[in-house]
């Protein structure tokens, strides 16, 4: 009852793959299964795949008649028989004690939790340093196991580095949810179901880079799905509609934001520092100086401020007003 099922999307994989399925094959542990659905390659990705198939009755290799990573994870998970399920991507690396850290912490700690672990990036050409920022952000979250304390500022944990119980997964639905970004809303149901990170100090994910990944290129992964998501979960899950909601910033992420409950009909106070706008409207909407939040009664604010002195400043405000992160306040930035 702790077999692995390790479902991994394949499209256009054939320069990375043998690293990958390498990687799964010199693993530690050894109770496992890998299930890989080629997603419409025009590559040599199913011919490597097969050889590996046919090498290794641990792996088993479908087609996916449909298209898109959501389908091909879909179409995996009906194939596979674990009681631990964990995705992997076909262009990434795995350590070789991945498989047997992640399975012990949840054997350890048992359903209603989530395994993860620090990931590490890599790539031919230098990392930028945003890449370098979210893997250090990500890894200090991911070390305390804290990781959905920022929810809403990106996905809180790496899509190819979870694990989770079977039941635990089919409980919060799965692969069966349509919405981009797909590892994103799967994480935000992990949050909604009330699964618990396990603190992991251990990386155990090599995450590839380069300038082709679909994370980079597909409008999947385009800045305003992020937006979306986060304004759709927030509404669903922590917005409560007998408290004054605050929007806080008026850049770009901040008129998105606003754009998204203006067309959802949900009112909302909105607050900048900028002394261009305030006094004016935009979308119809007046901005008003940061001092119109201590008018209000009990406030939730939503935080649109990338700079990071400015939003050590806004935590520090809170504190000392009594506001509490991930109740009365949320960063989405």
């Amino acid at each position: 009852m702790s077999k692995i099922s390790i479902l991994i999307p394949a499209k256009n994989a054939a320069k990375y793959l043998h690293d990958c399925i390498n990687s799964i094959i010199e693993q530690t542990e050894t109770d496992w299964e890998c299930v890989v659905v080629n997603d419409n390659s025009t590559d040599k990705t199913l011919a490597i795949l097969e050889n590996y198939a046919q090498n290794d009755n641990r792996i088993s290799v479908f087609s996916n008649p449909k298209s898109g990573v959501i389908t091909a994870l879909q179409l995996a998970y009906t194939k596979c028989s674990g009681a631990l399920i964990h995705r992997m991507d076909a262009d990434d690396i795995m350590p070789e004690q991945k498989l047997t850290i992640l399975k012990n912490n949840l054997l350890q700690y048992g359903k209603g939790h989530v395994a993860t672990g620090k990931v590490e990036y890599f790539a031919e050409t230098p990392l930028g340093d945003g890449y370098k920022k979210y893997e250090k952000w990500l890894n200090d979250l991911t070390e305390k196991g804290d990781n959905f304390s920022e929810l809403y500022k990106e996905c809180v944990i790496a899509s190819p580095c979870w694990m989770v119980f079977r039941s635990d997964f089919e409980a919060c639905g799965g692969f069966e949810s349509e919405i981009y970004p797909e590892d994103y809303d799967l994480v935000f149901r992990f949050y909604e179901s009330g699964l618990q990170c396990i603190p992991c100090d251990t990386v155990l994910h090599r995450w590839r880079d380069y300038a082709i990944r679909s994370s980079r290129t597909s409008e999947h992964y385009a800045d305003n799905r992020f937006i979306a998501i986060k304004c759709f979960y927030f509404l669903k899950l922590n917005y409560k509609n007998n408290r004054p909601l605050v929007v806080w910033g008026a850049g770009r992420k901040g008129k998105a934001i606003a754009q998204y409950l203006i067309k959802g009909n949900t009112a909302f106070n909105w607050l900048c520092n900028n002394p261009k706008k305030i006094g004016k409207s935009i979308y119809d909407v007046l901005m008003q100086s940061e001092k119109a939040l201590e008018t209000l009664d009990n406030p939730q604010v939503i935080i649109a401020v990338a700079n990071e002195e400015e939003q050590a400043k806004l935590k520090n405000y809170f504190h000392q007003r009594g506001m509490v992160t991930m109740v009365d306040y949320f960063f989405f930035c």
